[in-house]
């Protein structure tokens, strides 16, 4: 069973307010922290045909003091809704350019086009256009696969979720990635959400880096970045071809006072260098240690970004095609489509047996095992990637009602004679009501965890006991040892014969869906 979506263990700042003490702990965080992950979060749009970028509601920063204290972090949420984005805008852009503090991401060039869109147009903020040093997690994730398996791999395009189950070795739920961050307040879901999506970034990172540390590989082939002498003045490194923008990897307050007191034998290109000191000020990060800063040196990237990736991409090709959609979404709502139109083909009257019968495409395929945990047989795609064709075969040939998020799929219910219904509701208990409702399904107790939460198949008719249990196991499944002296009854599924017994683990589950299905009342 997925436990219920709350807080996480590490601290949560929400910022809505420059005057705030959370705005406070962020600044000062800010200058201690040797790293830091960003992600960000929008209203999804939903027109097809947009002609601007989606305004960012939402800022996530995941701060990390200590390299060799992974729990030593805090995530802050920025309500950019709430704050004015003319204050938070220098203090961003002195973090994204800082060469003190590496920075994280996932894919991260669109939420930073999104981003320096947003600030320029809702806050006359320019300048969020570039990021360095950074390290995208899924560059990241190549890495240590390389280092697992002795050879380069190819560059992969698995998801964030992919990435935090396979190094991790832990579930990260997107359901709420697309729901509404523009309304206020956030829920506790969305919370724990947003702080888990970048917070994660910092542990896949830290497993990169002790693997690297170990392993030494880093650290004998890349020699120390080299720093400049300040004590020779200012005026002599300026006078130099090529140097001034190496300043700015020394203290901050050490150039700015060198600036002030050599001020009027400034060559030509030493405003340059003063307007980057002085937009720069206001984060007086500590420099990296050593081994992060070999790190960087070989795997560090930057983001930068052109006019061109400030401009929405539109073609006559996409237009057309988004214009017909636009017209087929408008009668269906005129219509009613999205709501249920037809009757149950398990409806006794049509020929059917009389047993409820859905099939979840891949978008809600985390209802499909709450539906079976409630006792309701609900199937999933053959394979992982089916197309329209294959989900609308498989539902007519099984007698189902296809249930997805999918508006596209709506254009192909008349293949279906209106057996298609597309959920609305974002999380799983509240799409369990939601089908439970429409459809007017009859729950009862005894219904729970009657069927095989792994492939939707029946239970045998009797109980296994325990020595027949570890016969029927061998080879298969492991029985826990404490459990041989509980003389508990074993049940099996008929189809992949998984192995159930009612511990403390089903009666969880079984009181989680009598008080999410309320059938108590």
């Amino acid at each position: 069973m997925d436990p219920p979506n709350a807080r996480p263990s590490f601290e949560i700042h929400i910022v809505s307010s420059v005057d705030s003490p959370d705005y406070t702990q962020l600044t000062r965080t800010l200058t201690r922290s040797k790293l830091i992950a960003l992600d960000a979060e929008w209203k999804p749009l939903r027109s097809p045909n947009h002609s601007s970028f989606p305004r960012v509601s939402l800022l996530q920063i995941a701060c990390q003091f200590h390299l060799d204290q992974p729990n030593d972090s805090v995530v802050f949420l920025l309500d950019l809704l709430s704050l004015p984005l003319s204050s938070v805008g220098d203090l961003l852009r002195d973090v994204f350019v800082s060469p003190h503090v590496l920075k994280l991401g996932f894919r991260f060039k669109q939420d930073l086009v999104n981003l320096s869109t947003t600030f320029c147009s809702y806050g006359g903020v320019s300048g969020l256009d570039r990021i360095e040093p950074f390290m995208d997690i899924t560059s990241i994730y190549n890495h240590l696969q390389h280092k697992q398996y002795g050879r380069k791999m190819h560059k992969q395009a698995k998801s964030l979720a992919a990435i935090c189950s396979e190094v991790l070795e832990f579930s990260l739920s997107k359901e709420l990635q697309c729901s509404d961050w523009s309304y206020r307040p956030l829920t506790e879901e969305q919370i724990a959400y947003a702080a888990m999506d970048a917070h994660c970034l910092l542990e896949i990172f830290n497993i990169f880096y002790s693997k690297v540390l170990k392993e030494g590989d880093v650290l004998r082939n890349v020699s120390a970045v080299p720093s400049i002498e300040v004590n020779i003045g200012l005026k002599v490194i300026l006078e130099k071809q090529d140097t001034h923008e190496k300043i700015l990897r020394t203290k901050i307050s050490e150039a700015s006072y060198i600036i002030r007191a050599t001020a009027s034998d400034f060559p030509q290109s030493t405003p340059t260098v003063r307007a980057h000191c002085s937009a720069s000020s206001s984060i007086d990060c500590m420099p990296m240690d050593e081994d992060l800063l070999k790190i960087v040196k070989r795997y560090g990237e930057k983001i930068i970004l052109k006019e061109s990736d400030k401009m929405p991409r539109t073609s006559k090709r996409k237009g057309k095609r988004s214009s017909t959609m636009k017209v087929v979404c408008s009668e269906k709502k005129i219509l009613g489509v999205e709501d249920w139109q037809g009757q149950p083909p398990w409806d006794l009257s049509l020929g059917g047996d009389g047993c409820p019968k859905f099939l979840c495409d891949v978008m809600v395929e985390g209802l499909a095992k709450h539906l079976r945990c409630v006792g309701i047989d609900a199937a999933v795609p053959f394979s992982k990637k089916p197309d329209s064709r294959e989900l609308i075969d498989q539902a007519c040939k099984e007698k189902r009602v296809l249930l997805t998020r999918d508006a596209k799929l709506l254009r192909h219910e008349y293949l279906l004679c209106n057996q298609i219904y597309r959920v609305k509701s974002l999380l799983k208990n509240e799409q369990l009501l939601e089908v439970i409702e429409t459809f007017n399904l009859k729950i009862s107790e005894d219904q729970l965890m009657s069927r095989c939460t792994k492939c939707n198949g029946r239970f045998i008719q009797k109980p296994l006991t325990t020595e027949e249990a570890v016969m029927a196991a061998k080879g298969f499944q492991r029985i826990p040892d404490c459990l041989f002296d509980k003389n508990l009854e074993f049940w099996q599924c008929m189809d992949c014969h998984q192995l159930y017994w009612e511990g403390t683990q089903y009666h969880n589950a079984v009181q989680k869906f009598i008080d999410v299905c309320k059938l108590n009342e």
